[in-house]
């Protein structure tokens, strides 16, 4: 999940909050999802583009992302971000760099679909997309040690202590996209919300098989990370935002 997504994870939270949790649901807790499901329709433009480009650009959740790769790029450099959002700083990062392969993990459809109009209008033709859960998609598509980047902006920070357990960043996900990496890979995370920056600092810290290429926490946003317009806007309200970054040993 991205920047846009913390509005519906205030209201998700709000409506949880006015329903009890069951005896039951305490006994068996759901398993860990990447996203909240969200209303929202592709404009006739997203759709015109989603139908176009879909057949071309879009993964199968099914099949192993090996096999999906363009041929002769199978060795290109691998970048995978997962909850992608409305798209822009995706595009904008796979225009940059012409020579890696982007793969984004989006549930949301107008998310898809705004970045199938980018991709048309701005004729970026290193992007593939799954539109699946996050989790499902590196359990059953991803090869270990075959990625170069991951990469996740502004999850929704869950930022009422009773929903910390929703956050993405926990150590059996971490530890996944750990699996993931290439030895010498990267995991970059950043969010806007300081006490989820802690808190994915711990994960990411007591995660065995990563180091951190901080001197102390965090580090200045890498240069390959674009500035969104979310993020302008919440740093001139006095928001910090933390970029953490860490490699595979």
């Amino acid at each position: 999940m991205s920047d846009h997504q913390k509005t519906e994870g205030d209201q998700s939270a709000t409506q949880d909050s006015m329903r009890p949790e069951s005896p039951e649901a305490a006994a068996h807790p759901r398993r860990l999802k990447s996203f909240v499901i969200r209303s929202g329709r592709k404009t006739a433009g997203q759709q015109a583009a989603y139908d176009t480009l879909w057949p071309k650009l879009g993964l199968d959740p099914g099949t192993p992302l090996r096999d999906s790769r363009s041929p002769g790029r199978e060795s290109a450099p691998l970048v995978i971000e997962v909850g992608f959002g409305m798209g822009q700083s995706l595009a904008e990062m796979a225009l940059a760099a012409p020579e890696t392969d982007f793969v984004g993990i989006e549930v949301h459809p107008p998310g898809v679909g705004s970045l199938c109009l980018q991709i048309q209008t701005s004729e970026i033709g290193n992007i593939r997309i799954y539109q699946h859960d996050a989790v499902e998609v590196f359990e059953g598509c991803v090869d270990d040690a075959s990625v170069d980047r991951i990469q996740v902006y502004f999850p929704d920070p869950w930022h009422k202590k009773r929903h910390h357990k929703r956050r993405l960043i926990q150590p059996e996900f971490t530890a996944m996209l750990a699996a993931k990496l290439k030895p010498g890979g990267l995991l970059h995370l950043a969010t806007d919300w300081e006490h989820y920056a802690h808190h994915m600092y711990d994960v990411l810290a007591a995660e065995p098989t990563l180091e951190n290429l901080a001197e102390d926490k965090f580090v200045e946003r890498p240069e390959w990370r674009p500035e969104t317009k979310f993020e302008r806007r919440g740093q001139k309200l006095g928001h910090g935002v933390y970029d953490l970054l860490f490699r595979k040993r």
